[in-house]
C-alpha cells in the first residue's frame, strides 16, 4: 500500500492554531476498523492527529448543535456523508485516494501527496458545508451538492497561497482520474443514466468548477490554469463573477455564525484577498 503518511502534509495549515474551543461543539472519533487492510490507515490518521487538525481549522464556526466527525469502516464502500449531526469519512474512501495517487510527480507538477491530501480535505469541508446548511437553514438556489462544493472551495481558498494551490491541484487531479476511469470502463446504458442522474455534478464538472473558482479568487496564483489550457477560455470570463457570488453568499449567510476574533487568529495569514480580511473587522 502506498504510504498513508502522506496525510501529514495536511497538518501544515494548522501547526500554530489555537486549540478547538468548547463552544465549537465539534467532536472527533476514530473507530477501529474491522477490515485488517485498513489498520495502517487508522493508525497513521490517529498518530498524525488528522481529525484534530480539522477540528482546529473549523473551530471559528459557532454551531447551534453538536457535530461529530467520524472515521470508520463502511463495508467496502468508499463514501463520505453527513446526516443527523455526524460527518462520516470511510476508511475505504482514504484507501481509494491512495490507490489513485500517482507514483511520481505528474507532468503538470502535481505532487503525489497532494492528490491524497487535497481531496481528503475537500471532502471533509464539503460534508461540513452540508452540516452548516442543515444547522442554519441556509437558503439556496440550485442543488445543495453544488453549493457544498462551492463553500468547501471558498473555505480553503482562504488558506495560504502555497497550501491553497496544492489542495486545489490535488483535488482536481483526483476528480479527473475518476472521470477517466469511468470513461475507460464499458458502461451500460443503465450505469450511464445512474451517473448522469447523480445529485453531485459529474467529476469532470466538479473539477472545472473548482478551477474556475480558484482562478476567479486569485488570477495571478492560478494564471497557469488559463495559459496552459486547463480551463477553456469561454469559461474564464465568468470565473471572477462566480467567485464573487460565492463570496457574497458566504458573507450574508455563513459569516454571521463565525467567531471573528478566532477566525482572524487562525486565518489572518491565509486570506487571499485583502477585501475579505476587512469583512471580519
Amino acid at each position: 500500500m502506498k504510504n498513508i503518511l502522506t496525510l501529514t502534509c495536511l497538518l501544515l495549515f494548522a501547526m500554530n492554531a489555537p486549540a478547538a474551543t468548547e463552544a465549537n461543539r465539534i467532536e472527533i472519533t476514530y473507530k477501529e476498523p474491522e477490515n485488517p487492510a485498513h489498520s495502517k490507515i487508522y493508525e497513521d490518521l490517529r498518530e498524525n492527529e488528522v481529525l484534530e487538525r480539522v477540528q482546529i481549522f473549523l473551530s471559528p464556526f459557532q454551531l447551534v448543535m453538536p457535530l461529530e466527525i467520524v472515521m470508520a469502516g463502511c463495508d467496502g464502500e468508499p463514501e463520505a456523508e453527513y446526516g443527523d449531526g455526524e460527518i462520516l469519512i470511510c476508511y475505504e474512501f482514504v484507501e481509494s485516494l491512495i490507490k489513485n495517487m500517482p507514483d511520481k510527480t505528474t507532468p503538470a507538477g502535481i505532487e503525489p501527496d497532494d492528490t491524497v491530501v487535497g481531496p481528503f480535505f475537500d471532502t471533509v469541508l464539503h460534508e461540513f458545508s452540508h452540516a452548516l446548511f442543515d444547522m442554519f437553514y441556509t437558503p439556496m438556489f440550485g442543488r445543495e451538492e453544488d453549493a457544498a462544493d462551492q463553500l468547501a472551495a471558498y473555505l480553503y481558498l482562504q488558506m495560504g497561497e502555497e497550501e491553497t494551490r496544492r489542495l486545489i491541484r490535488g483535488t482536481v487531479y483526483n476528480y479527473l482520474v475518476i472521470e477517466t476511469n469511468d470513461e475507460d470502463s464499458a458502461q451500460t446504458r443503465d450505469e450511464f443514466i445512474e451517473d448522469a442522474a447523480e445529485t453531485h455534478s459529474l467529476p469532470a464538472q466538479r473539477a472545472y468548477n473548482l478551477l474556475c473558482m480558484a482562478y476567479g479568487a486569485n488570477p495571478k496564483l492560478f494564471g497557469d490554469v488559463v495559459s496552459n489550457g486547463y480551463l477553456p477560455k469561454h469559461r474564464v470570463e465568468f470565473c471572477q463573477e462566480e467567485f464573487e457570488q460565492v463570496h457574497q453568499a458566504y458573507i450574508d449567510l455563513i459569516a454571521p455564525h463565525v467567531d471573528r476574533d478566532l477566525a482572524k487568529e487562525i486565518f489572518d495569514k491565509s486570506w487571499l484577498r485583502k477585501v475579505d480580511r476587512g469583512r471580519w473587522e
